[in-house]
C-alpha cells in the first residue's frame, strides 16, 4: 500500500468518502488532486494534507471542467496513476410515480454522466502511460433496489455497468477499473436520507438501519477508503471489472428492501 511517487485524482474529494480517500492516499505517500464543487471544504482538505495536495474546483457534469482537472493533475504531477471517480449526490426520497424530473436529471448527471466523463478523459491519459487504476464509487443501491430512490438506484446500477465495460476495454493497456459499493456509511449523505425519511426523528431511522446490519453499525468513510486504496494498489494487480461491497454484511443478510442503501 505504498503510493510514494504516484499521483491520484479524487472527485468529490472535499467531504465524506472522497475526503477520507484523499487523506488516505496522502498518508500512504501519493500526491493528490482533490476535485469538488465545494471550494471551501476542498481547499481545507488540501490544506490539511499540505504540499502534496492541490484542490481543483470543478463540476463533473461538464466535459470542459473534467478536462480541466485532468490537465491540472498532469501539469502538477506529470501522470495520473490512480483515479477515484467518486463524486455523487443522493437526490430525493419519493415514489417513482411522484419523482421530480429535474431532480432525476441532476442525480443522473452527477452520478452517471460525471463518472462517464471522468473515464472519458482520464482513460486516454492512462492508455498513453500504459498503466493506471480506477475505482468508481457505486453503491449497494447499484446491486439491489431501494424503494423511494429511483434516480440514485438507476445511477449506481449504471456506474457498475460503466465499470465493467471500461475494464474490458482497457485491461490490455495495463489499466484496471473496479467499483466500490458502500452500504450505509456515516456521512452527510446518509444523514440527509434519514432526515428525508423521518424529519421529526431521523435518529430512529439510523437505529433501525443499523439494527439490520450484521455488524450492528454504519460503516465509516475511512473503512471505504481502505478498500479504494487496496483496489488501486499492486496488491489488487489481478482484480478488474469487479465490485467490492463494503456494507457490514447488509447484503449478505438482507432484512428488507425498503431500507435506504446509500453510501
Amino acid at each position: 500500500m505504498d503510493f510514494t511517487g504516484k499521483s491520484a485524482i479524487v472527485t468529490g474529494g472535499a467531504n465524506g468518502i472522497g475526503r477520507a480517500v484523499s487523506l488516505a492516499f496522502a498518508r500512504h505517500g501519493a500526491n493528490v488532486l482533490i476535485v469538488d464543487r465545494d471550494a471551501e471544504a476542498g481547499a481545507a482538505t488540501a490544506a490539511q494534507i499540505g504540499s502534496r495536495a492541490i484542490f481543483c474546483r470543478a463540476d463533473v457534469t461538464r466535459s470542459a471542467e473534467v478536462q480541466g482537472y485532468v490537465k491540472a493533475a498532469l501539469d502538477a504531477f506529470g501522470s495520473i496513476d490512480c483515479f477515484h471517480n467518486n463524486a455523487g449526490i443522493e437526490g430525493r426520497v419519493a415514489p417513482t410515480a411522484e419523482y421530480d424530473e429535474a431532480v432525476f436529471d441532476a442525480v443522473m448527471g452527477v452520478n452517471t454522466k460525471g463518472v462517464f466523463l471522468g473515464l472519458r478523459h482520464v482513460l486516454p491519459v492512462m492508455i498513453r502511460q500504459g498503466r493506471g487504476a480506477v475505482v468508481n464509487t457505486a453503491s449497494v443501491a447499484g446491486l439491489v433496489a431501494t424503494v423511494g430512490m429511483s434516480a440514485y438506484v438507476a445511477s449506481k446500477h449504471a456506474v457498475i455497468g460503466l465499470t465493467k465495460v471500461a475494464a474490458g476495454e482497457v485491461g490490455a493497456h495495463g489499466i484496471r477499473v473496479n467499483a466500490v459499493c458502500p452500504g450505509p456509511i456515516d456521512t452527510r449523505m446518509v444523514r440527509d436520507i434519514a432526515r428525508q425519511v423521518s424529519p421529526n426523528n431521523p435518529d430512529s431511522v439510523a437505529e433501525r438501519y443499523a439494527a439490520s446490519i450484521p455488524l450492528g453499525r454504519y460503516g465509516t468513510a475511512e473503512e471505504v477508503a481502505n478498500v479504494v486504496l487496496f483496489l488501486c494498489s499492486d496488491l489488487a494487480s489481478n482484480i478488474t471489472g469487479a465490485q467490492y461491497v463494503v456494507d457490514g454484511g447488509r447484503m449478505a443478510a438482507p432484512a428488507g428492501v425498503s431500507s435506504p442503501a446509500v453510501r
